[in-house]
């Protein structure tokens, strides 16, 4: 497959249909945030379940939110094909940071990674953010790597805090501070 540029964009409403169409698949949900306890997939900022109806006050409010930035991720064709979720703790001038490539037809092709990085430039050059961090289940071993080939460094292990598939697992904390991203070798 040619490679193909990623952009971040405005959520509309079409696309918080499709996150939540593609939330229905259990391995894209395992991949995002998991499940609640009740069984939803989990997701942080908005409800896909329940976007759909609010009104237009109601819709900005969820996605102008300083403290939650969401943003769709876009192929330079016009494709949706996933969403990035900042969640900032502005006191502390750090993010935790979620990528979903929800069509899965489009994993395994860096769409994520270029996500990712789109995202790290405008957390740290953009909103001033000091630090980012992720918290990547155990078994999601490509995540795992993507978030360390691009600069994330483990912090810490937050142990069997991961339900997943009848059983729990721990999820590896890694971050970057702004200066080590400004300082990477560029690719």
């Amino acid at each position: 497959m040619p490679h193909r540029k990623v952009t971040l964009q405005s959520v509309t409403r079409e696309d918080a249909g499709r996150i939540r169409v593609w939330l229905q698949d259990e391995e894209v949900a395992e991949s995002w945030f998991g499940r609640y306890a009740y069984g939803d997939a989990a997701h942080l900022g908005y409800h896909p379940e329940e976007i759909k109806g609010v009104s237009e006050a109601e819709w900005e409010r969820i996605f102008n939110d300083p403290e939650h930035r969401i943003l769709s991720i876009y192929l330079d064709d016009g494709q949706h094909i996933g969403e990035v979720h900042v969640a900032i703790e502005e006191s502390l001038g750090d993010g935790h940071v979620s990528v979903l490539i929800g069509s899965t037809e489009m994993w395994h092709h860096g769409h994520g990674t270029e996500a990712t990085r789109a995202m790290m430039d405008l957390a740290f050059t953009d909103w001033g953010l000091y630090r980012l961090w992720v918290d990547v289940p155990e078994y999601n071993k490509n995540a795992l790597l993507m978030f360390e080939h691009l600069g994330f460094v483990h912090e810490g292990t937050l142990r069997k805090s991961r339900p997943h598939e009848g059983s729990r697992f721990d999820s590896v904390v890694m971050g970057i501070l702004a200066a080590e991203y400004t300082e990477r070798p560029t690719e």
